[in-house]
């Protein structure tokens, strides 16, 4: 097998172990929602 051949299997492997993570966080994974809040200080509203 050529050098870039096995190259390019290897590269596909790695960036199909990558997209099969990305769906398996995608659809497994469920983000807790939560409130968020920040204050401002008048100083920065007046500006």
């Amino acid at each position: 097998m050529p050098s870039l051949i096995r190259f390019l299997v290897i590269v596909g492997v790695l960036v199909a172990l990558g997209y099969a993570g990305m769906f398996a966080l995608v659809n497994f994974v469920t983000p807790q929602p939560r409130e968020m809040t920040q204050t401002i200080p008048p100083t920065r509203l007046n500006k």
